[in-house]
């Protein structure tokens, strides 16, 4: 099975080799628009459109795999900042509380003229420790938070202010690898099953 990651995020790209899946990255140029107001629904959105985005592109049979990520606080959903005073007042918001990391995956599957698109998201729980004002300029400071959702990555040195989690860490990463996989092989095995 062609795969395709329609990403440019050098995160899932890892989480991908470590899985030992083989697979290329095209990036398309998708505007985000957000219709959804649920964050499920919201990245289950956008990981729908980034994989459209790219499937034009992509000539013959393939899986496309569109991924968004994006973090929660109650209602609130926290993107990327803007810059560092943006990036202060998302830490200040998460420091000692708990929130939610949803990553939306969307496997598009281009086989003859047939299209065959799911989507799915996965939710985790974030507890993060008391941060002071001085150790979330700090962190700042290292130029860490600015391409990551919610301005922090559990894989960096942000993950010393994590005290634990409720859910799957590669989701909090950008990808809920063991799904992916498993919604992998039931595509093959619905192949197997056609021919």
């Amino acid at each position: 099975m062609r795969i395709v990651l329609a990403s440019a995020s050098p995160r899932r790209r890892e989480l991908l080799e470590q899985a030992g899946i083989d697979f290329e990255i095209l990036i398309g140029s998708t505007r985000e628009c957000i219709t959804k107001e649920e964050p499920g629904e919201i990245v289950e959105e956008l990981s729908l459109a980034k994989a459209k985005g790219v499937a034009e592109a992509v000539t013959g049979d393939a899986v496309i795999i569109g991924a968004d990520t994006i973090v929660a606080k109650g209602n609130k959903v926290l993107g990327k900042p803007k810059d560092a005073e943006d990036a202060h007042q998302m830490l200040a918001m998460l420091q000692g509380e708990k929130h939610q990391v949803y990553t939306g995956v969307t496997l598009l599957q281009k086989k003859g003229d047939e299209k065959i698109i799911r989507s799915f998201h996965e939710r985790t729980d974030v507890f993060m420790t008391s941060m002071s004002d001085q150790e979330i300029e700090a962190y700042i400071a290292t130029g860490e938070p600015f391409d990551k959702a919610g301005s922090y990555g559990i894989q960096g040195r942000a993950g010393i202010f994590v005290e634990r989690i409720e859910g799957d860490y590669y989701n909090v990463v950008g990808l809920p690898i063991s799904r992916l996989c498993r919604e992998l092989k039931s595509l093959e095995v619905e192949d197997d099953r056609k021919e």
